[in-house]
């Protein structure tokens, strides 16, 4: 039996090993495919060989791309972690700090102080956590992962660009595990094509020079479609009896107010012609919110509903705003397994959610609408326990 067992466990070990060795062949054909097609974009061999020799992958970054809090997180966790007590006391000292600087970059790029702070709060508790993790390695690891491989391949072969032509060194290539870099957090694609030597000392440095990052930052949001003079959006209370198929719809201000809707505080909206976008993030139980064109620009930022709510709360609060009048309700975290069991059950419905994935985006949502229409549930795209409940999906599903 003693023999039998050790048979058993040498299998196991020898077929980890053979394991362990094709993953890393694949890896390695992963980096060589990803070297030639920077060597073909202009990277000089050298670069390419100095930055990728001996790189491997690392298992940590996969594990925090499976569970970032944008997928799993709450709208009251996600901003109870962010727009917190802490995070706005210290966001309005930096805007008395620098305010020179911030007033100077606003009038030239039209990007109000706050949400500019508020960025810098949100990506790195302003400047204070702003990465060591290899960026080459990170990068690398996501390039040869199946989930976004071919985005995360631009990303590197964009960082072994900002080394070919002298933008960074080697050992500045540290940040996040997604890669991103410096005050801002910008994807090496990004620091590429908009940061901007600010302080005119030759250099485009996103970690030493604040006049750098922040203008690199409002830069970038300028690019990405800034509407000066426009909020990015407001708190709002809905009408009894409001028609909830009109979600998502977009519309302007004005017409929204003619179907009831009125500031959180119960007063008219702006008489204003601005598109609009009504989102209940949390549900018909939760606060309801009505996004402009600056809300859109924000997700061209970090593509995540919560991250732009919590960007546009934040500066709301820098600026002296209180909290939300209709805070969001104490509801659990859904799993990623439960997501994707309630995604199959839409689909084989006939509901399209889109590919199972484990994370509610528009399509699912929309299948959610849909769906509790037909079932005679309040149609607000929010899974909530009645939903899974109607659907057959068991709120703690460990197994998707």
């Amino acid at each position: 039996m003693r023999r039998l067992c050790g048979q058993r466990l040498s299998v196991l070990i020898t077929a980890a090993l053979l394991s362990t060795q094709a993953v890393g062949a694949e890896f390695g054909r992963c980096l060589e495919t990803i070297r030639s097609d920077a060597i073909a974009s202009g990277v000089q061999s050298t670069t390419a060989d100095r930055l990728l020799t001996g790189v491997t992958p690392n298992p940590r970054v996969i594990e925090l791309d499976r569970r970032q809090p944008e997928f799993v997180s709450t709208l009251g966790g996600y901003l109870k972690n962010r727009v917190s007590a802490s995070r706005i006391r210290t966001g309005q000292k930096r805007l008395k700090t620098h305010q020179d600087l911030l007033a100077r970059i606003q009038r030239d790029y039209g990007v109000p102080a706050r949400y500019l702070v508020a960025f810098w709060g949100l990506e790195t508790n302003y400047g204070r956590f702003v990465g060591t993790m290899n960026t080459v390695q990170s990068l690398a690891t996501l390039a040869c992962d199946r989930r976004r491989g071919e985005f995360f391949r631009g990303e590197l072969i964009a960082a072994m660009q900002l080394v070919d032509q002298g933008t960074l060194e080697p050992d500045q290539l540290a940040g996040s595990w997604a890669g991103a870099l410096g005050n801002f957090q910008f994807l090496p694609s990004v620091y590429r094509d908009h940061a901007v030597d600010a302080d005119g000392d030759g250099r485009r440095d996103l970690w030493q020079s604040l006049p750098d990052a922040m203008e690199s930052a409002a830069a970038f949001l300028r690019e990405r479609g800034w509407q000066p003079g426009e909020r990015w959006g407001r708190e709002v209370l809905l009408p009894d009896g409001f028609d909830f198929a009109r979600l998502e719809d977009q519309q302007s201000v004005a017409d929204w107010s003619d179907l009831g809707v009125t500031k959180a505080s119960g007063n008219p909206l702006p008489a204003v012609d601005i598109p609009a976008r009504l989102l209940l993030p949390a549900g018909v139980e939760g606060p309801a919110f009505l996004v402009y064109p600056n809300f859109d620009v924000i997700m061209r930022w970090n593509p995540s509903r919560l991250y732009a709510l919590s960007v546009g709360l934040l500066a709301d609060r820098l600026a002296g705003a209180g909290a939300l009048r209709n805070p969001p309700p104490a509801q659990p975290a859904m799993p990623i397994p439960t997501v994707r069991a309630l995604q199959r059950r839409l689909n084989a419905l006939g509901h399209d959610a889109g590919p199972v994935d484990g994370r509610v985006g528009p399509q699912t949502r929309a299948a959610l609408r849909t769906y509790q229409k037909a079932a005679g549930l309040i149609a607000d795209g929010y899974p909530d326990t009645e939903t899974l409940r109607a659907l057959g999906v068991r709120a703690n599903t460990i197994d998707g």
